[in-house]
């Protein structure tokens, strides 16, 4: 049977087999074409819908999105590869931000097929049930809300044959959250690749900049690396390196190590799309392997037995969520009332001083802007914004004010 031609934007006819549309159940008279115009597929001749296509519609528009993904706003993105984007939280979008930016180019090798990112979920204060801040930000930009998946697990059925529809040539996930199993895996022809925010094979998990800055790394790095079913254990394609500063907290560094791993990405594609990567990548060495498990709340109250050093870096790690957290008492200057309260310690400062420079031991000071709590080790922590609760982020001297004078004891 005879392709028929099909009308769209682009200089350049193409020919797509009737038999194709056939088996998604539509039907047409013969010797007449149908126009598809970008992305948005009018059929403007004679095309009878059959009634499959109205009880299956979400999956046959996917379907011929599939069969039409070469007809975008140019007839030079037909040669352009799918790629598939996995990614949920903001720093996530920025890479999405960044991927589309290089697909617009006219030389791009790729093109942005779908995007998974986890369910709507409750957020903010109103728990109000809102898309993932990836899928928040491909539907400001236009992207089509049938080609954004929101599976619950990443080996859903459904999920999979929609995925498979697609014939990604790649996929890239940053900071998704779910794991893929090996029926994903074997999906897209060039793998699958993470972005994962560590010098690999340190600090393979959930958590690995918020662990490195637990542990006070100062360098850490951004891997590109081949997915395979052992957690963050495939085979590097590329990284780079950074000095860690000592009072960069977990939220601004995630955010500029996803950046430099957008810029690494794109610098890499190229030879990931063309299958080179893969004979190049270096796998790891087992031996030098380290976790970064999920942080849990809590772990985030503060123990002054320690050093301020390590509860300093504690603070820096668990910045954003779930922040760090401490009980001290407020007492009157007769001592005859005593209350206790909850600090979320937001900013911190390692004290140059070697102790405390009051004399009872478990008092805190104030001295030039910030609260000075007693550390294990005869060390002081400098602490300078608080929050307490259900109340905004105010600086120790604001703090410190609002005490009128009462004493503060850590617990």
């Amino acid at each position: 049977m005879s392709p028929i031609p099909v009308v769209h934007p682009g200089p350049l006819p193409v020919l797509i087999n009737i038999r194709i549309l056939e088996s998604l159940g539509f039907g047409w008279d013969m010797g007449q074409c149908f126009l598809v115009s970008g992305a948005q597929f009018d059929f403007t001749c004679c095309l009878k819908k059959s009634p499959r296509i109205y009880k299956e519609r979400m999956n046959s528009t996917l379907l011929l999105r599939r069969c039409f993904c070469c007809l975008t706003a140019s007839s030079s993105s037909y040669q352009k590869k799918p790629l598939v984007f996995l990614g949920s939280p903001q720093v996530s979008a920025k890479v999405l931000d960044t991927l589309f930016t290089a697909s617009e180019s006219s030389d791009a090798l790729f093109q942005v097929a779908a995007i998974v990112t986890q369910p709507p979920s409750a957020r903010d204060r109103g728990r109000k049930v809102m898309p993932s801040p990836v899928a928040q930000y491909a539907l400001d930009r236009g992207f089509p809300p049938d080609l954004i998946f929101t599976p619950e697990r990443a080996g859903e059925e459904m999920f999979l044959s929609n995925l498979r529809s697609l014939q990604p040539e790649l996929c890239i996930t940053a900071a998704y959250g779910n794991i893929l199993p090996n029926k994903f895996l074997k999906i897209p022809t060039q793998g699958t690749v993470n972005i994962h925010p560590s010098l690999l094979p340190l600090y393979r998990g959930a958590a690995p900049v918020q662990r490195a800055l637990q542990d006070g790394v100062k360098e850490t790095a951004v891997s590109l690396a081949f997915t395979v079913r052992a957690l963050d254990a495939g085979p590097v394609i590329a990284c780079e390196r950074i000095e860690v500063d000592d009072h960069i907290k977990a939220p601004d560094l995630l955010d500029l190590l996803f950046g430099l791993g957008s810029k690494l990405l794109i610098r890499e594609l190229p030879s990931i799309l063309d299958g080179s990567a893969r004979i190049k990548s270096q796998p790891q060495d087992e031996s030098k392997a380290t976790l970064a498990p999920k942080i849990t709340p809590e772990e985030s109250w503060l123990s002054f037995d320690q050093e301020a050093v390590v509860l300093h870096n504690k603070v820096r790690a668990f910045a954003g969520w779930p922040g760090t957290r401490a009980r001290v008492q407020v007492e009157d200057l007769d001592g005859m009332q005593r209350n206790i309260i909850e600090l979320k310690i937001i900013t911190t400062k390692v004290s140059s001083n070697v102790s405390s420079p009051n004399t009872e031991a478990d008092a805190v000071a104030f001295s030039k802007g910030a609260l000075i709590f007693p550390c294990g080790g005869q060390t002081a922590l400098e602490v300078l914004e608080v929050q307490l609760p259900g109340k905004k982020v105010v600086s120790a001297a604001a703090f410190w004010n609002g005490l009128q004078g009462r004493k503060l004891k850590k617990l």
